[in-house]
């Protein structure tokens, strides 16, 4: 019973988390949505195809389930699923992390919690494992990176929140404020220390 719950519980965390992710693209320019916003190149796009492709290696791969997208081999890892070609669309990357949802779903529903995987990425001891190690592994991978979504996003347009029925109107005056209130704080913690 509680191998059934902490499976339920574990899916749909990540069933909301992927949501949370690619709402984050939502009403967004081309430009906006692959843009690189951090000194390291990351964007919002790039962010939905990395996830799309670790979950696929994670919940194929590791489970002899490979992905029926296809991948680069992991050994001949590049970075280049950290952004978008000029030739990939925004729906051709969508279309990939939903198809590789239903394929994670299946593994998932399919195999047990004590299902045993094998990382061929990881380095010893850790290569050999199991669906419950990797459902938390995945879903914290899609929890961070759907969190660097949220901060992108809100640098892009000041749009926050995990879901549309959770987002508030932006209140530019009520922003400044809180921001000048927690500069104030800041400037005063370290006049202190001085």
């Amino acid at each position: 019973m509680i191998d059934a719950f902490a499976k339920g519980n574990l899916h749909e965390r990540l069933r909301r988390d992927r949501k949370a992710l690619l709402w984050k693209l939502d009403g967004l320019s081309e430009y906006d949505a692959r843009r690189p916003l951090t000194a390291t190149g990351t964007n919002l796009l790039g962010l939905v195809k990395h996830v799309a492709t670790v979950e696929a290696r994670y919940f194929g791969e590791v489970f002899d389930r490979p992905s029926p997208e296809p991948l680069p081999r992991w050994q001949d890892y590049n970075g280049s699923d950290l952004w978008a070609t000029e030739d990939e669309t925004r729906d051709q990357i969508i279309g990939f992390y939903r198809r590789t949802w239903e394929h994670s779903d299946a593994t998932i529903n399919d195999l047990p919690l004590d299902a045993p995987g094998h990382v061929p990425w990881w380095p010893e001891p850790y290569l050999n494992t199991n669906l419950f190690a990797i459902m938390v592994h995945v879903l914290g991978e899609t929890n961070r990176h759907a969190g660097h979504a949220d901060i992108l996003r809100e640098g892009v347009d000041g749009r926050t929140g995990m879901r549309p029925e959770h987002e508030m109107q932006i209140d530019e005056d009520a922003r400044t404020a809180y921001c000048a209130k927690i500069e104030q704080a800041a400037r005063s913690a370290s006049s202190a220390k001085a």
